[in-house]
C-alpha cells in the first residue's frame, strides 16, 4: 500500500465516523472495540483537533485540487467559526457545542487548583445554554485551543483560494486577538473571569522560574499570535504589544531559551510552578509546533526570524527521538534542509490502519533497551513503531510502553496522520505520495 492509498483509507475513516456537527473528534464510549456501539460526544479539545483536520484538508486541496478536500476544509472552518458565533461574547470562542440537554451542567471540581486560582474556580461550570435555546456551548477556552484557532485561521487567511473565506478568517482572527489584547492578554470567560489556561500577561508568564516550561511556551505562542494578527490586519496595536513583550518584558529571551534548560522547579518555588513542571508536557510540543506557522513566517524582521529559526531548531533537536513526522515537517517549513525525512516516512508507513486504542503491553519485552527515569519521560533508547505502541497522538508521550485497558475509543486519523502527510505533500518533501 502506498502512502497515497493509505491517505485515502484514512480519509474514509474520518468522514465515516469522526465528524460531529462540522467538528472533527475522536470516538469514545466504544464497547470492547465494537465500533457499532460508538458515540460521538463533545470533548475538551474538539476545537484543536478540528483545526488540525482543517489543516490536513487545506493542504490536500492545495496539492490535489480535489473538490471534496476543499469542502471538508470549509466544513471544518465553519464548525470552528460557529464556536465564536454560538455565544454572545464578541471575539471569544468556545471549546465545543452540543444540542441542549445532552451535556450535564455539573460542577467541575479540580483539587489541584485549591491553592492557586480565584475562589470558586475549582467548582465552576463550563457549559452554558446558548441564545438559541436548542444549543449549549462550553467555555473555559484555553491556550491550546487558541493555538488551534490561530493555526486554522492563519492557514485559511494565507492559502484559501476564496476571498470571502479569507476575509471571514481574518475577521475572526482580529476579533479574537482584539479580545485578548483589550483584556490585558487574557481570555475572559462568560463568568467575567480569566480562564485557567488563557493568560499571556507578563504578570503571569514571568512569575514562573526560568526552568518552568510555561514561561517559554506562553511567550512563544503569544508572539506568534500577535505577529500573525498584525500581518493580516496591519493594525499597529498588535505590533506595539508584541514589541513591548519581546523587548521590555523579556519574551524574546523567554522564547529563545534552550529546551535543555526546561526542567522541574525547585522546592523553593511556589506550588503552581512545581505542579506544572513535574515532567515534560507533551501537549506543549503540539502547541509550539503548530504556532511556529505564525511565529516564523510572519516575523517582524530578519533578525527575529533568525532567532526564531534557531529556537525552532533547538526544539526540534530535542524531539528527534520521537521520529514524529509532524514535528519534522513543521521544522521543514522554516526551510531546513535536514529534518529527518526517512524517519518521517517510517512514522507514516508504520501507523496502524486500526486506530482503536487496544490494551498494549511492551514493558516485559526483551528486545527493548530501557534508560533511567528522566524529565522528558523517554523510557527506551529508541521509540517503538506506531503499530507496536499504545500512544499515537502527537500530544502524548510516544515512549509510553503499556496501556492496561482499551477497546473503548477510536482515534481519528485527521490530526494523527493526515495532517503530517498532507503537510509533507504540500511542502514538496513527500514526492507525489507514492512511497
Amino acid at each position: 500500500m502506498t502512502l497515497a492509498e493509505k491517505a485515502a483509507f484514512y480519509d474514509r475513516q474520518v468522514r465515516l465516523r469522526h465528524i460531529r456537527y462540522g467538528l472533527y473528534c475522536d470516538i469514545t464510549r466504544v464497547r470492547n472495540g465494537n465500533l457499532s456501539s460508538d458515540e460521538l460526544a463533545p470533548h475538551d479539545s474538539d476545537n484543536l483537533w478540528t483545526s488540525m483536520y482543517l489543516g490536513s484538508q487545506l493542504f490536500r486541496y492545495l496539492v490535489t485540487h480535489a473538490p471534496e478536500a476543499r469542502q471538508n476544509c470549509i466544513e471544518a472552518f465553519e464548525g470552528m467559526e460557529r464556536l465564536f458565533t454560538i455565544n454572545n461574547i464578541p471575539g471569544y470562542f468556545g471549546r465545543s457545542y452540543e444540542r441542549h440537554g445532552i451535556m450535564p451542567f455539573k460542577r467541575e471540581v479540580r483539587d489541584y487548583l485549591k491553592d492557586y486560582w480565584y475562589k470558586g474556580y475549582d467548582s465552576s461550570v463550563s457549559w452554558k445554554q446558548a441564545e438559541d435555546p436548542e444549543w449549549d456551548w462550553r467555555g473555559a477556552s484555553s491556550s491550546d485551543q487558541t493555538v488551534g484557532q490561530m493555526f486554522a485561521l492563519t492557514l485559511i487567511a494565507q492559502y484559501m483560494d476564496d476571498e470571502s473565506l479569507r476575509r471571514r478568517a481574518v475577521a475572526l482572527m482580529d476579533g479574537l486577538m482584539s479580545y485578548i489584547v483589550d483584556n490585558e492578554l487574557r481570555l475572559i470567560d462568560f463568568d467575567g473571569k480569566p480562564t485557567l489556561w488563557g493568560i499571556w500577561h507578563p504578570d503571569y508568564v514571568n512569575r514562573f522560574p526560568e526552568m518552568v516550561g510555561d514561561r517559554k511556551l506562553y511567550s512563544s505562542n503569544i508572539i506568534a499570535f500577535l505577529q500573525t494578527a498584525y500581518h493580516f490586519t496591519h493594525k499597529e496595536k498588535y505590533k506595539q504589544v508584541a514589541e513591548d513583550l519581546l523587548y521590555k518584558q523579556g519574551y524574546l529571551k523567554n522564547l529563545s531559551r534552550p529546551i535543555s534548560s526546561i526542567g522541574s522547579a525547585p522546592d523553593t518555588a511556589d506550588a503552581w510552578s512545581r505542579a506544572l513542571s513535574k515532567e515534560w508536557n507533551h501537549s506543549d510540543d503540539e502547541m509550539y509546533f503548530l504556532a511556529y506557522w505564525g511565529l516564523y513566517p510572519y516575523a517582524f524582521n530578519d533578525s527575529l526570524k533568525t532567532v526564531y529559526k534557531e529556537a525552532i531548531r533547538d526544539h526540534w533537536e530535542a524531539e528527534r527521538p520521537e521520529k514524529d513526522a509532524l514535528w519534522n515537517f513543521c521544522y521543514a517549513m522554516t526551510g531546513a534542509k535536514a529534518f529527518d525525512l526517512n524517519e518521517s516516512i517510517w512514522f507514516l508507513k508504520e501507523m496502524p490502519m486500526d486506530m482503536i486504542e487496544w490494551p498494549v503491553h511492551n514493558s516485559s519485552r526483551k528486545d527493548i533497551d530501557t534508560i533511567p527515569q528522566n524529565f522528558r519521560e523517554q523510557l527506551t533508547t529508541a521509540v517503538l513503531p506506531p503499530d507496536e505502541r499504545p500512544e499515537l497522538k502527537h500530544n502524548r508521550n510516544l515512549f509510553t510502553l503499556d496501556r492496561e485497558h482499551g477497546g473503548s475509543a477510536e482515534l481519528g486519523a485527521g490530526d494523527v496522520w493526515l495532517l503530517p502527510y498532507w503537510m509533507g505533500r504540500y511542502l514538496g518533501i513527500i514526492s507525489n505520495g507514492n512511497q
